[in-house]
């Protein structure tokens, strides 16, 4: 099964490459896997059988715990026959490079993207899948995994609005209330805070939604983060909390922890303008210093960016220059600079050594941040709706406003937009006539959010700049 990441890092690649996307969806894939071990099942009741005789399977069956490997081994079976390599760095990434050209293939279990520049090579291949499995050719890339993809000149787009609607009405919120940060600032959370839900299914439920949210919603992943550290014994206040992240997403819409004293190790990464990944995790140890746990923090994304340079140059993306990982730290760049530092820091000797020796190859470089603008920080704390705010133009999210004014001007949205096909006409046609122009203007400027309230979605763009490779780390003391 695919990462995230690598599909975000793909849709950059496309979008730099300016290479269209399809998809694919294989029928019923688990039924394709061969099985070499023994299994067997009790015979279904319209099979005629003497009693006590059971079935061998040679083929996997749904619900068989081995089926998805079947399926996975099947499949790579067939793409290496068509001259597909795995990658060693996401195994559901394939690569087939030739002279004509070269194309990628991302599988995520039965759906896969398809991208390159070997056009006549993906038509092949498409027939060549469907010889081997029953397939579905979707064709250009418009939903993937809940996950709606638009595309307009400016790159792609990446929104799980319908999603995060679903979420809304499965917790039954019965006001209008909004929230206009998904974190009260400065706030902290106990596992003995309030009283135990009686039932916790609502917030286990609500809570893993969130966490397959924040694949586009890079702005709640620090409290989500929060949140999801109560699932076992979720109190009224842990629940208040996950209230107030729908009520943000609404209203959007569409370190530290002082209990057991562990930092958070946040990060953003960027593939040129394209925000290809992001992180906000609780270190698994406590530090006894704020630069031995930001250096925590440093090694685990050096460690990201190593692995997403390797997939790149499988993507054929060739990385010549350090990439610069905004520290806003002094004391841990101090430690990367100068090897004087180790003696005194031995405690830290393997996460030193490790950010040091790629600090040395050209791997990374360690520029100084300052705090105020270190973007990483969104992963890591709450803070004011303006900083929030600020975060939120810097990450590239984009609003409902820029994207419907792109509605207008790109008719490659019309195919996932029929919910609003006689409106969409209605301006478009205005709009070619020049009867009507459409433009954007801030909502800090929106004299109509006096009379109505104009929900923001959030979304992720991939806009096509080729590849400066900028990551930001930080850490929540």
């Amino acid at each position: 099964m695919a990462k995230m990441t690598s599909v975000r890092t793909l849709l950059a690649v496309a979008s730099v490459h300016q290479w269209s996307l399809s998809q694919m969806d294989v029928k019923n894939a688990f039924l394709n896997g061969d099985l070499f071990e023994e299994e067997y099942m009790v015979p279904p009741p319209d099979v005629l059988h003497n009693p006590g005789e059971v079935c061998r399977l040679r083929k996997a069956l749904y619900g068989l715990k081995q089926a998805p490997r079947a399926w996975f081994e099947k499949f790579s079976a067939v793409i290496g026959s068509l001259g597909f390599q795995s990658s060693a760095h996401d195994p559901a990434f394939f690569v087939r490079s030739t002279s004509v050209g070269r194309i990628l293939l991302l599988l995520y279990v039965d759906d896969m993207i398809l991208t390159g520049d070997d056009l006549d090579g993906i038509t092949q291949l498409k027939l060549a899948l469907h010889d081997r499995f029953e397939m579905k050719d979707l064709g250009p890339l418009h939903y993937f995994l809940g996950i709606e993809v638009a595309s307009s000149p400016k790159g792609y787009l990446l929104s799980q609005s319908k999603y995060a609607a679903d979420v809304l009405q499965k917790a039954h919120i019965t006001d209008t209330r909004v929230a206009d940060t998904p974190l009260e600032l400065n706030v902290r959370y106990s596992p003995s805070d309030g009283t135990p839900l009686d039932d916790p299914t609502l917030y286990r439920t609500i809570v893993g939604s969130l966490v397959y949210l924040t694949i586009t919603r890079p702005d709640i992943a620090y409290v989500v983060h929060i949140v999801s550290q109560f699932v076992s014994s979720p109190t009224t206040l842990h629940w208040a909390a996950v209230i107030r992240i729908l009520r943000y997403l609404r209203g959007t819409f569409w370190a530290s922890d002082p209990f057991d004293r562990k930092s958070t190790t946040g990060y953003c990464i960027f593939l040129g303008d394209s925000l290809i990944s992001w992180k906000s995790k609780k270190q698994s140890v406590v530090s006894r210093s704020s630069a031995k746990a930001e250096y925590r923090a440093m090694a685990f994304i050096t460690a990201e960016i190593v692995w997403l340079r390797w997939l790149l140059q499988d993507m054929g993306v060739s990385l010549s220059m350090p990439a610069p990982m905004y520290c806003d730290n002094k004391s841990a760049i101090q430690i990367a600079h100068n090897s004087v530092f180790h003696e005194r820091t031995k405690h830290i000797e393997l996460d030193c050594h490790f950010v040091c020796h790629h600090f040395q190859q050209g791997t990374i470089s360690l520029p100084f941040v300052s705090s105020t603008m270190q973007l990483a920080d969104f992963f890591t704390k709450s803070h004011t709706l303006a900083c929030v705010r600020f975060l939120l133009s810097k990450l590239s999210m984009l609003n409902t406003v820029t994207s419907a004014i792109s509605l207008t001007s790109n008719p490659i949205f019309q195919s996932h937009t029929r919910h609003i096909e006689v409106d969409y006409h209605c301006v478009r046609e205005k709009v070619i006539h020049k009867e009507l122009e459409v433009d954007y203007i801030s909502f800090k400027d929106q004299l109509a959010d006096l009379l109505t309230k104009v929900p923001l979605f959030g979304f992720v763009t991939y806009s096509p700049s080729f590849p400066l490779f900028v990551a930001r780390s930080a850490c929540g003391a």
